[in-house]
């Protein structure tokens, strides 16, 4: 193989690698901007079960183990509280606030 030839084929090689990373990069999803009409509500772990008929205290921490809902600690320790999206809890489930 000519020198020639390796470069034509490293181009045609950087080029379709171009063309495969512009087509992998999403676009940034639109940032939700909280309103006074869109308040954020938390609820505890105890709350998330209570609010979804079926779904037990321990199945909310899994999905919080999981990273499949959205949470926050609040304190530390063992009197430290786990919060709760409400709105990430309602998508994950399926239900539309």
């Amino acid at each position: 193989m000519t020198l020639l030839k390796k470069k034509e084929l490293i181009t045609q090689i950087a080029q379709l690698l171009e063309q495969l990373i512009e087509a992998e990069t999403p676009e940034p999803a639109p940032q939700s901007v909280l309103t006074e009409t869109q308040p954020l509500e938390m609820l505890t772990v105890k709350e998330c079960a209570a609010l979804v008929n079926g779904l037990s205290e321990h199945t909310v921490r899994q999905l919080i183990a999981q990273g499949k809902i959205a949470y926050v600690r609040a304190g530390s320790g063992v009197r430290g509280k786990i919060l709760v999206s409400k709105a990430s809890l309602l998508k994950y489930i399926g239900i539309t606030n």
